[in-house]
């Protein structure tokens, strides 16, 4: 089962996990309730809400937690990403809000971070973290993905993730490269030929 109520997370998991034939429920489908994000990094939110998830359901659970780190704004908004967007998940106001904070500062560099763990119903988990670094333009562009996406270039690209599709996306994004690590520990190397 996937850890989330976020539809645009859920559908990129799911799309990452599709080449494995692994069959994914989300928790909103399960009706689980979302836990309280209460740790103090990506690695332990995700933790707790892979736990949460496989607890509740009985499945084995993966779980994401990841934001937009900005180091001119001492690295804001991190893992409070999402509440920035407000109870709404306004995206258009987060990133509002996050130009609104540059204003006058020269460094727009930016990276995502997303951690995924990966918990069992007997209480065994493993975290993969992966990053994608980029800077942060304005206006936003692009109508595909979610969250901060319009607004992030990645590094050596002229399209901002949400201008991407999302195979192209798949291939490069922080979510992606933790699943790359998740896919090494746990899938037999024939699945990826």
């Amino acid at each position: 089962m996937i850890a989330t109520h976020n539809q645009g997370k859920l559908a990129e998991i799911g799309d990452l996990l599709r080449p494995f034939n692994i069959e994914v429920v989300g928790a909103a489908e399960l009706g689980l309730p979302e836990p309280e994000e209460t740790g103090d990094s990506f690695e332990a939110n995700a933790s707790l809400k892979a736990h949460a998830a496989a607890d509740a359901s009985g499945l084995p659970a993966l779980a994401d937690d990841s934001g937009l780190v900005v180091p001119a704004l001492g690295g804001e908004p991190g893992i409070f990403a999402a509440r920035w967007a407000g109870p709404r998940r306004d995206f258009a106001l987060a990133m509002r809000t996050v130009e609104d904070r540059l204003r006058g500062k020269a460094d727009r560099r930016a990276h995502f971070v997303a951690v995924l763990g990966l918990a069992w119903p007997d209480g065994h988990a493993e975290l993969f973290r992966g990053e994608a670094h980029g800077v942060l333009i304005w206006p936003p562009r692009g109508g595909k993905g979610f969250g901060y996406d319009p607004m992030f270039l990645p590094d050596g690209y002229e399209r901002t993730f949400g201008e991407m599709d999302p195979e192209e996306k798949h291939r490069i994004s922080h979510r992606a490269a933790a699943f790359r690590k998740l896919v090494a520990a746990c899938f037999a190397i024939e699945a990826l030929e």
